[in-house]
């Protein structure tokens, strides 16, 4: 079964080819020059070059692969989480495509996607286990108790992880996107020279928090702390307190496994401390930690027995739950 995946929810067109849940094309249409000249996303632009790209990255994957139109089984695309302008033009051309070919089409949870991208990797992973899905507009740690059952355990009360290392990055003078800034500024900085605090590091439950640290890295600045010993303690206590979670999380559910997606996923950092905690972790390959179309095409081949007629009809989400339970 060929599985064409489109994922436009933020700022990078994805477009990726699954045949029988193996990633064949995975075709990714960065913007990140277009909004670095801001800082972060414009919606309005974002839109706007998705249209402009989609048709064609279409067409490259399709011819990468050696296909036609016709060689299609099915189409899926995301649903939401998202920009709802980004969204609608991934959503509505997937939809077009399908009811032109006359092919089932499957809408994804944008989040989901994120958790089954980790199976390209790791496709003997099983329930139950913990998924930490962390990236530029996401922070949200779940317990997995079986497929297609999600129990959201936590999530950002404010910025997303990779926001807050956008805004951050932005006060040092950085570039956009503000994850790889930081990290590797961090690396000729010493964290223990500046006094930034792990958010909510008494709290019991499994709640993030980001935007304080934006605040305390400006004070920083104003008081004189060298730019690099900023980013260091930034990204120390990012880290520290995702992993502060993570490990609460796993000791109050007894789950020893941890998905860990979203762009965040790839800094060294993080990756160092939760190997640190004697958990069992599963990364998606480097292509697929991002926003891309494949793991769009992978959430639909592995939920395709969960799936009922009728999703060509379902709206675009901006805002959209993933948790059933």
């Amino acid at each position: 079964m060929w599985i064409l995946g489109i994922d436009t929810s933020c700022d990078d067109t994805g477009v990726g080819l699954v045949q029988d849940g193996r990633v064949v094309v995975n075709r990714v249409a960065s913007q990140t020059l277009l909004h670095g000249r801001y800082g972060g996303v414009v919606p309005e632009l974002a839109s706007r070059e998705h249209v402009q790209v989609i048709d064609g990255l279409v067409e490259e994957v399709l011819r990468e692969a050696g296909l036609g139109l016709e060689a299609l089984d099915l189409v899926a695309a995301t649903r939401g989480p998202g920009l709802i302008g980004a969204l609608l033009v991934g959503f509505t051309y997937a939809k077009g495509l399908a009811f032109a070919l006359r092919k089932p089409f499957i809408a994804v949870h944008h989040l989901e996607g994120h958790i089954y991208a980790a199976l390209a990797e790791h496709p003997e992973v099983r329930p139950p286990f913990l998924a930490l899905v962390a990236s530029g507009g996401h922070t949200h740690l779940f317990e997995v108790p079986a497929w297609g059952a999600y129990r959201l355990l936590g999530a950002t009360l404010d910025d997303a992880a990779g926001e807050a290392f956008d805004k951050a990055a932005r006060l040092l003078g950085l570039g956009y996107p503000g994850g790889p800034e930081i990290e590797r500024l961090a690396v000729q900085g010493d964290p223990g020279r500046v006094p930034l605090s792990v958010p909510l590091s008494d709290q019991e439950g499994f709640s993030f928090s980001f935007s304080g640290l934006k605040t305390a890295v400006a004070r920083a600045l104003e008081k004189g702390y060298a730019p690099a010993d900023i980013a260091a303690r930034f990204q120390e206590v990012v880290v520290e307190h995702i992993a502060q979670v993570v490990g609460r999380a796993a000791r109050k559910t007894g789950h020893t496994t941890l998905l860990v997606t979203g762009g965040v996923a790839q800094n060294r950092a993080l990756r160092a401390r939760l190997e640190g905690m004697g958990l069992r972790l599963c990364f998606p390959p480097r292509g697929l930690a991002t926003d891309n179309g494949a793991m769009i095409a992978l959430a639909a081949w592995h939920t395709l027995d969960r799936r009922s007629e009728g999703d060509l009809y379902l709206p675009a989400a901006p805002y959209l739950p993933l948790a059933t339970s």
